[in-house]
């Protein structure tokens, strides 16, 4: 799927993408608060333009990322310059080493690539300490009020459920979520900075209920449920 950079981010200028991303930005700090950042290494995949992985930069990670799309990389080096190092290359096929990061993080990119799983299972290869993942909820109003018969490229996404998540995070990890909260339970028309609408679509919510969920996976002082692949050992504890 091509995305433009710049229709890409028109969308976060609207006033309900603009309410989006706001709470979007306070599920991504109250689901990190758990982790070490200072002199910590994090890796983006489907970094897009940069939009998060700067969010990121500010909370005191050092932040690389990856994404398939020349143009999205190219927006994302004007964004940082020289702060981030920023590649070109799929993330179910990555060439960095093993453990290279501290933590992997997937932002609403398991929804539009071909084969999430082994995008989840390459992700923790490469981070020793665990991975963030944001996903689109299928069983949330805005699918069902906004997106499932519109037709539009949202509308053709893979769009998970909850329970599919853990699933798949599960199958491809051998580790369970450790985290998971979610925001925005209303259908886009209440997505508003005023109001009970703002009080409802702010609120920081149990994983199920809202259009946006964020998960946290911890591998340190966790043991899998699963063997994991020969490349990946059992973290040791502290």
């Amino acid at each position: 799927m091509v995305w433009d950079p710049d229709r890409y981010e028109e969308w976060f200028s609207t006033p309900e993408g603009s309410f989006a991303l706001e709470q979007e930005a306070r599920l991504l700090q109250n689901v990190l608060a758990g982790w070490p950042r200072r002199k910590r290494k994090l890796l983006e995949i489907g970094c897009g333009t940069g939009l998060f992985l700067e969010m990121l930069y500010q909370m005191g990670l050092d932040v690389t990322g990856i994404d398939s799309s020349p143009e999205m990389i190219m927006a994302a080096r004007k964004r940082f310059g020289n702060r981030a190092e920023l590649h070109l290359g799929h993330g179910e096929h990555m060439g960095f080493s093993d453990n290279e990061f501290d933590y992997a993080f997937i932002w609403s990119v398991l929804e539009f690539t071909e084969d999430p799983e082994a995008m989840l299972a390459e992700a923790a290869r490469v981070a020793e300490k665990g991975m963030l993942i944001g996903f689109l909820n299928k069983n949330s109003l805005y699918y069902t009020m906004n997106v499932r018969n519109s037709g539009t490229t949202m509308a053709k996404a893979h769009w998970f459920t909850w329970c599919e998540i853990q699933d798949l995070i599960q199958r491809a990890t051998g580790f369970r979520p450790t985290l998971a909260r979610s925001v925005l339970p209303g259908p886009m028309s209440t997505w508003k900075s005023t109001g009970i609408s703002r009080l409802l679509n702010s609120a920081i919510l149990p994983p199920s209920i809202g259009a946006f969920t964020a998960v946290r996976v911890d591998f340190v002082n966790m043991k899998p449920l699963t063997p994991l692949f020969a490349w990946k050992t059992e973290p040791e504890m502290s």
